[in-house]
């Protein structure tokens, strides 16, 4: 496929999003930042790098050229939803201080749904059935066919995600992460459970999306192929990001076991004025 049939083309959406989360973060470090940490920078240099990075995955996932890719190739559709659910939703959590995350949580009817859905066990249910239920047919069909709808998709792929990782990576000790051993056994069980969709597209024989059979083939990669890696990136791609941070988390582990260091996420916001105790 030539140049002319797959031109740039920007995502207005996409852009939306970043000026809206990235706006808004600078607001809130800004304007609520001096009254909320007085003394402290509202947020670290590490926080902000996170923060920005996380914004820059759902960009790169939204935007031109995978965001027109995934109207021809399942598999590049596949690939957005990682970027969304791995990359940039933990991204996202690790760039926002904890006094933030109270502010927008303060509202008690917030606080209740969010500390019900964010429970180890509800938010693995919630964010996997939310993959199993989004691979219907039907959805992804009419993800393709309406934008509107496909931009309200990305959006709950990326709460769903959210909701997913709070359990390893939440500040907040009144809304608490688990313990180490807890979040790597919590994350593989995760690894495990996309088994079943990843079955259906890498060894179904028919095509399960027609809108991804009636688009034109790209790059040499034909309809029941493109399904396939489809299912590969799900699984290895998946499977990668999870273990990688399993094994950060175990490293992490180790290294505050040997050092007696505090748990890093609930003393992360403390870090530039505070010197960690040490055995």
């Amino acid at each position: 496929m030539g140049p002319q049939a797959f031109p740039w083309e920007p995502h207005a959406d996409a852009w939306a999003i970043v000026a809206l989360l990235l706006g808004g973060y600078l607001y809130a470090l800004s304007a609520w930042g001096p009254t909320s940490a007085p003394g402290r920078p509202p947020a670290t240099l590490r926080q902000r790098i996170y923060f920005f990075l996380g914004v820059a995955a759902l960009w790169s996932a939204s935007d031109w050229p995978l965001g027109a890719l995934a109207n021809q190739l399942f598999s590049a559709h596949m690939a957005q939803h990682l970027l969304f659910a791995f990359v940039g939703a933990p991204l996202l959590i690790l760039g926002t201080p904890a006094w933030l995350l109270r502010r927008l949580l303060r509202p008690q009817p917030v606080q209740r749904i969010w500390a019900l859905l964010t429970r180890p066990i509800v938010a693995l249910v919630v964010f996997n059935l939310w993959v199993a239920g989004y691979h219907w047919p039907a959805l992804v069909n009419l993800s393709v066919a309406n934008d509107l709808f496909h931009f309200a998709v990305h959006v709950v792929w990326v709460v769903a995600a959210l909701i997913m990782w709070w359990p390893v990576l939440s500040p907040l000790p009144e809304l608490p992460h688990l313990s180490y051993p807890a979040r790597m056994l919590y994350l593989f069980g995760q690894s495990l459970l996309p088994t079943v969709p990843f079955a259906f597209l890498t060894f179904g024989e028919s095509i399960l999306y027609q809108t991804y059979a009636a688009s034109p083939g790209l790059l040499g990669v034909g309809a029941i192929q493109d399904q396939q890696i489809a299912g590969l990136l799900m699984k290895l791609g998946g499977g990668l990001l999870l273990w990688s941070a399993i094994a950060a988390l175990f490293f992490r582990w180790h290294h505050e076991e040997e050092t007696g260091g505090p748990d890093v996420l609930y003393w992360r916001d403390l870090a530039p004025d505070v010197e960690m105790p040490k055995r």
